[in-house]
């Protein structure tokens, strides 16, 4: 599966990225589409086989399930 997770902050993106690269699962930060929205304009892209929910920091806003080229809101951390 295919999820866009966006961050409250510039550096909370980084590190996710970072947790993302120990666990061995490539990702792209990158400007987060104009559809969606977050508070520091970053979000992070991956593709992951296992459950997202053992993957949720503190750092992420929100996660969004990648389907085809739609964006379905799967957490929100409001």
């Amino acid at each position: 599966m295919e999820y866009i997770v966006t961050f409250f902050t510039h550096f909370g993106a980084i590190k996710y990225s970072r947790f993302l690269s120990g666990k061995g699962i490539p990702s792209e930060t990158m400007p987060v589409p104009r559809k969606l929205s977050s508070s520091c304009g970053v979000c992070v892209k991956f593709r992951a086989s296992e459950e997202i929910s053992s993957m949720v920091s503190d750092d992420i806003e929100r996660i969004f399930l990648l389907e085809g080229s739609e964006a379905k809101l799967i957490y929100d951390n409001k």
